[in-house]
C-alpha cells in the first residue's frame, strides 16, 4: 500500500470514528443529560434507551464490531492460509478501528447508565481500549517491515548506516553540522530500572529540542527549501531509528508484558458481553428480530 492510499486509510478510519461518536451525541445530547430518573418522560426515551431501537441497535452493532475485530485480526495472525491476505500492520489498523468504533456504539447503548454485571463488562472493555492504545504505541516502537516483521538490530544498523549516508552525499552537507548531529545522537541502550514511560518521555523531549537546534543551524546554510525538508525528514527518521535501536530489547520486552494484561481483559469483556446478550434474549430484549 503507497504511502498516500496509507493515509487516506487511516483517515478514513479517524473520520468514520470520530462522525459517529459526534453525530450521537448530537442527535441524544439532550436525552443522556437528562436525570436518569427523568428519562422515562423524555421523547427520545423509547428510542435511546438500551432496549430502545436506536439504543439496543447500537448495541448490537458494538458488539458485532468489537467480535469482528478481535477475531479477524486473530485469524489473519495465527492461521496460516490468511497470510496471503494483506499485511498483518493493515489487519492490526483495521483491529483497532473496529475496536474503537465497537465500544463508542456500546457506550451509547449504555445510555451512560453502568450498574450490575454489565458495569464489569464495560470497565473491562474500557480497560481494553486504554491497554490497546498503550500496546499500539509500544508497537511502533519496535522497528518492522512493511509487512511487519520485526527488523533485527543488524538490519536496523544498516538502515541508520544508510540514512547517515545519504546526510553526507545526498545534501553535501557541512562537516561541522554532520558531527553536531552525530554527537546529539549519541545515547545509550536503555536497561534495568530506567524502562520507565518518564525516561522514554524525556528521551521525546530531547529529540524535539536538538530538532529545533538543528534547524536554526540549517537555515544558516545556503540551503534550498526542497533540500532543507528532506535533510530534516532524513534528520528525524535517523533520530527515531536510533531512539528505537537504544530501547529495541526493553520495548520487545515491554510488549510480551503487555500481550500478559491485554488477553485477560479481552476475554473477561467477551465473556461478560455473551452473557448479558444471552440473559437479554431469554428476557426477550430481541430488538427487529
Amino acid at each position: 500500500m503507497r504511502r498516500t492510499i496509507h493515509k487516506i486509510y487511516i483517515s478514513s478510519f479517524v473520520l468514520v470514528t470520530l462522525a459517529v461518536f459526534l453525530g450521537l451525541t448530537f442527535y441524544g445530547a439532550d436525552y443522556y443529560t437528562t436525570k436518569i430518573d427523568e428519562r422515562y418522560f423524555h421523547p427520545q426515551h423509547e428510542l435511546l434507551k438500551p432496549t430502545g431501537l436506536v439504543g439496543h441497535g447500537l448495541g448490537i452493532a458494538g458488539s458485532f464490531l468489537i467480535v469482528l475485530g478481535v477475531f479477524s485480526y486473530m485469524a489473519r495472525k495465527r492461521i496460516r492460509r490468511f497470510y496471503r491476505f494483506g499485511s498483518l500492520k493493515y489487519w492490526l489498523e483495521f483491529h483497532i478501528f473496529l475496536c474503537t468504533l465497537g465500544p463508542v456504539m456500546i457506550l451509547f447503548h449504555t445510555s451512560f447508565k453502568f450498574g450490575g454485571l454489565v458495569a464489569f463488562s464495560f470497565w473491562s472493555m474500557v480497560a481494553v481500549v486504554i491497554s490497546g492504545v498503550i500496546g499500539r504505541f509500544i508497537y511502533l516502537q519496535i522497528p518492522r517491515t512493511i509487512e511487519g516483521r520485526e527488523l533485527n538490530l543488524s538490519e536496523l544498523n544498516q538502515l541508520k548506516t544508510g540514512l547517515y549516508d545519504d546526510l553526507k552525499n545526498k545534501y553535501n552537507l557541512d562537516t561541522e553540522i554532520l558531527d553536531f548531529f552525530n554527537d546529539s545522537l549519541k545515547g545509550r541502550p536503555v536497561s534495568g530500572t530506567e524502562r520507565t514511560a518518564k525516561e522514554l518521555l524525556r528521551r521525546l523531549y530531547s529529540e524535539n529540542q536538538r530538532m529545533k537546534t538543528m534547524h536554526t543551524k540549517l537555515k544558516m546554510q545556503d540551503i534550498s527549501i526542497s533540500d532543507l525538508k528532506g535533510i530534516k525528514k532524513t534528520m528525524r527518521r535517523e533520530m527515531v531509528l536510533t531512539r528505537r535501536i537504544d530501547w529495541l530489547s526493553s520495548m520487545q520486552r515491554l510488549f510480551r508484558y503487555w500481550h500478559v494484561a491485554h488477553l485477560p481483559f479481552a476475554l473477561i469483556m467477551l465473556f461478560i458481553m455473551v452473557v448479558h446478550i444471552i440473559v437479554a434474549v431469554l428476557f426477550g430484549y430481541k430488538w427487529i428480530f
